[in-house]
């Protein structure tokens, strides 16, 4: 995996110079110099870093990638592109995501009424808002306060009982009417993890008998003339593009038999998210197996053809993927607490005055290991080192001979990785695996990884310094929630190699890539371990700010968030303090000081690192 995969997965929006992994940006800072920065401030535990120019990045490559296929394809109707605010909900990402699209009329997507609140307070107005999911009375009176306060609004209906929920709303009020969409249940399915978003066992849409009686419905109310959107989705993350392209050709038949059927004013055909982002770091197991140009020269010549075909207007093309605008615009950092092997360091070897023989042969194979003979002298350690462990359960030797040996073979085998860096064996290659390092990270992967726990989906991970020097050490991280769970194991399929660092003398982080599409949203508390201090960094072409600082809830507020009386609990561990016999004044004084400080903290963990 060479540099970390950068070349797979970055789409060029980092580089690696002088060690360290950089923002390939304007005056491209190090985010090893960021985070120092934060740090600088008694900032401990993890940290998430937005970057809104990689979100302008994405939403300017959707738009230009579409309105060059648009031309060369003398396509008729426009691209409009919606961000589902379920991928991302947080006021800083939003507020990159509203600012950054705001020339390209970019709007957003809501599926639930605190959603379609938080689209009404943040769309820009003319930009297009879509209401998907399962909606009651209110949430359609919601929609049709929207229209009424000028928002461009569309209500998707995912059942005819929402459309008669929007005609009944329509003849009860004189408020506008919203414009009204259909999403279809199609036969086709999508690929990959989410496909049964799509096919006819889909959670949502309506089957053609539906749609039928949806017009009929419509038309009968005089109300067809607000039908404006054929709406479908497939799946998110589409690994594969040949699913889209059945799917496009269903939708864009059923769009235009609709208009056949007298609906004038539908224009629009929403073809719902699924870009596919790469997280993979391997070339054998990339994510996607088409590009941004296939993409969306596919949707426009599909539909092109269909409505040539069928001499029907071009639809407006409408799109909802928000993974592929946000994913790459977060980055998690996390300090390495600490590498489990550390017990194996040399320091650490007590020698007695007379060792037993065969320890003394593993003390002379370490002290005389070189390039030329260090394959020989790893192989006689391994078999040193099994008939010490035979020696010790008999009895003829103790722990501390035992303990001795350990590291001695440990340091052996690390020695001869280094010496033949450069030309491993296949030997010394299973003994690199065998050999794994566990790094603890100080975060939780429930709640910044959540989809690496729940689906295994692989995130880019790497370090953010030592980039100059080769890593050697097979590793596993292990988070600090209790549970064993927390853990990304070495995968040998797709292996993660880190550098062995003495966390004695210096410090070692870690950076998870394209988190900023769902983790944020799905992250949980296990643990109470709760969402890590956020900062926004603006760059311009001579230097950076760190902006948007929003702390981690301390311990008190995280109690208080799922239910407790933060001043109850404070009360009662003070008066626990106040009332004991053990201690004297000044100690009561000094410990009820340091329990006020550490409840007003995260609960991350707070060591040197």
């Amino acid at each position: 995996m060479k540099n970390f995969g950068l070349d797979i997965w970055s789409n060029q929006n980092f580089i690696i110079e002088d060690g360290q992994i950089k923002l390939n940006y304007k005056c491209m800072p190090s985010i090893l110099d960021i985070t120092q920065k934060i740090r600088s401030n008694g900032v401990r535990g993890p940290m998430l870093l937005r970057f809104p120019h990689l979100i302008k990045r994405q939403i300017s490559t959707l738009y230009s990638y579409f309105d060059k296929a648009i031309k060369d394809n003398s396509y008729e109707g426009t691209f409009n592109a919606v961000f589902p605010l379920k991928v991302n909900q947080f006021p800083h990402a939003v507020e990159a995501i509203t600012s950054q699209g705001k020339k390209f009329n970019y709007g957003l997507e809501a599926g639930s009424k605190a959603e379609l609140i938080l689209a009404m307070s943040q769309t820009n107005l003319g930009a297009h808002i879509t209401v998907n999911g399962f909606k009651d009375r209110e949430m359609i009176i919601l929609g049709f306060i929207a229209a009424q306060s000028g928002h461009n609004l569309t209500l998707t209906i995912e059942g005819l009982g929402e459309l008669k929920t929007i005609i009944e709303v329509a003849k009860e009020c004189d408020l506008k009417i919203p414009n009204i969409g259909i999403r279809v249940r199609l036969h086709s399915a999508g690929s990959g993890i989410w496909a049964k978003s799509g096919g006819m066992d889909a959670k949502f849409g309506l089957t053609a008998t539906e749609i039928i009686e949806a017009v009929t419905l419509l038309s009968k109310e005089d109300m067809l003339n607000n039908l404006t959107m054929v709406h479908f989705h497939i799946g998110s993350q589409m690994s594969d593009i040949a699913p889209l392209k059945r799917a496009l050709r269903e939708a864009g038949n059923i769009y235009a038999e609709l208009r056949m059927m007298g609906a004038k004013e539908l224009n629009n055909i929403n073809i719902g998210g699924g870009l596919a982002v790469e997280y993979d770091q391997h070339t054998h197991s990339t994510s996607r197996n088409y590009s941004i140009d296939e993409f969306s020269s596919s949707v426009v010549f599909l539909l092109g053809e269909i409505m040539n075909a069928k001499k029907v207007k071009h639809p407006n093309i409408f799109t909802e993927s928000g993974r592929f605008i946000v994913a790459s615009h977060a980055v998690l950092i996390t300090p390495v607490l600490e590498l489990f092997s550390q017990d194996y360091q040399e320091k650490l070897l007590n020698f007695k005055e007379v060792n037993p023989p065969i320890l003394q042969e593993l003390i002379e194979l370490n002290n005389l290991l070189s390039n030329q003979n260090c394959i020989e002298y790893l192989h006689d350690a391994l078999d040193h080192m099994e008939s010490l462990l035979t020696l010790f359960d008999l009895g003829y030797i103790d722990l501390q001979d035992r303990s001795n040996a350990e590291i001695l073979v440990h340091n052996i085998i690390k020695k001869s990785l280094y010496l033949k860096s450069g030309n491993p064996t296949d030997e010394l290659e299973q003994l690199q695996v065998k050999l794994q390092e566990r790094y603890l990270i100080n975060a939780s992967i429930f709640q910044s990884l959540p989809d690496y726990w729940g689906l295994k989906q692989h995130f880019p991970v790497m370090p953010i310094h030592h980039l100059n020097s080769t890593p050697l050490r097979a590793a596993s991280l292990w988070d600090i929630t209790c549970d064993s769970d927390g853990e990304i194991g070495f995968n040998p399929d797709k292996p993660l190699y880190l550098h062995d660092i003495n966390l004695d003398e210096e410090e070692y982080f870690l950076g998870f890539f394209n988190v900023g599409a769902y983790q944020e949203a799905l992250g949980m508390n296990h643990n109470l371990f709760t969402h890590p201090n956020e900062y926004t960094i603006k760059i311009d072409d001579d230097k950076y700010s760190i902006t948007n600082e929003v702390e981690s809830k301390n311990i008190l507020d995280i109690l208080e968030s799922i239910g407790y009386n933060k001043k109850n609990i404070l009360e009662k561990l003070k008066n626990d303090l106040l009332i004991s016999d053990f201690i004297t004044e000044k100690e009561k004084n000094d410990t009820l000081a340091k329990l006020e400080t550490f409840v007003e903290q995260n609960g991350y963990l707070r060591t040197t690192n």
